[in-house]
């Protein structure tokens, strides 16, 4: 059985027969009547009888009325519901991003994204390292992903198309032991005592990377939990390198946020399946490109 066979057994029934319905569809007579021939093969019954022109509802017919209307309109209303999607009236979009990167720059995509097309919804999954953001995405737990890694990505699983950088900076409490507005040099971090993320971060790896090259960091403590890093600074348990995507919201609680020499970068990349985007998703990477373009 077809919806359209469903439209046509109803339009016979509104039009009061087989001639003025075919009409109205701007369909011939024979294809109409051999339409509704094989709605009743499927059915196991006629539903109509044919008196000479006339079509007269038998018992079966009758019945059919009224769910034959109801599955009619509630096609129209998936039809209606997926050109919302596709014009993105409405929908939903997953994304999987990194802590930092959520707090910046996808709160700003959001925003943008949320001005274009309101009806949307953008729902935020966490992920903690580059691998869990490829894998939520390839696997279909997430249609896009932001992720930030100093190394490059694997465009054999995902499409990968780049945002822009993000620089390493040193947060300190505000009394801390560098003077505001000047640089820091690594080599000055000797001895002090940091808190670091998770192996397979970027800022764990840097960390890693700046002890490995002989600069004596001391590891104070370790944390899955970004909102937990700046408390952790100003009460003085240790000093922190972060993405500068945290600077506005460490000023803004009082810590000293300084410049690192030399200055190392995060790349940073919005990831998606090698399959046909949703509309919202390609929405998303247009205004993202867009975004980028304008820098």
């Amino acid at each position: 059985m077809e919806i359209r066979q469903l439209e046509y057994f109803l339009a016979i029934v509104d039009h009061g027969g087989f001639n003025r319905a075919a009409a109205a569809l701007y369909l011939a007579q024979p294809s109409l009547s051999q339409a509704i021939q094989g709605l009743e093969r499927d059915l196991g019954g006629r539903l109509f009888h044919r008196i000479g022109r006339r079509a007269v509802l038998t018992e079966a017919g009758q019945a059919l009325i009224e769910p034959a209307r109801a599955v009619v309109r509630d096609m129209e209303l998936v039809r209606s519901s997926v050109g919302a999607v596709r014009e993105l009236r409405s929908g939903r979009l997953d994304i999987s991003a990194m802590p930092s990167q959520a707090v910046e720059p996808l709160s700003t995509m959001m925003e943008r994204f949320a001005v274009r097309h309101p009806g949307v919804t953008v729902s935020v999954k966490a992920a903690f390292t580059p691998r869990e953001v490829v894998e939520q995405v390839r696997s279909g737990a997430s249609e896009l992903g932001l992720v930030a890694s100093m190394h490059p990505l694997p465009e054999k699983e995902v499409r990968v198309q780049p945002v822009g950088e993000q620089r390493f900076v040193l947060v300190t409490p505000p009394d801390g032991p560098f003077p505001a507005g000047r640089p820091v040099p690594c080599e000055r971090l000797a001895g002090h005592r940091v808190i670091a993320g998770q192996r397979g971060t970027g800022m764990r790896q840097y960390v890693d990377e700046l002890r490995a090259s002989g600069i004596g960091l001391i590891i104070a403590a370790e944390t899955e939990h970004r909102v937990g890093i700046l408390p952790l600074v100003l009460k003085g348990v240790g000093l922190a390198v972060l993405t500068e995507s945290w600077k506005d919201l460490a000023e803004r609680v009082g810590a000293l946020v300084l410049e690192l020499s030399p200055a190392t970068s995060l790349s940073i990349a919005l990831v998606s399946r090698r399959a046909e985007l949703t509309p919202a998703a390609a929405a998303f990477l247009a205004l993202a490109s867009e975004d980028r373009r304008r820098l």
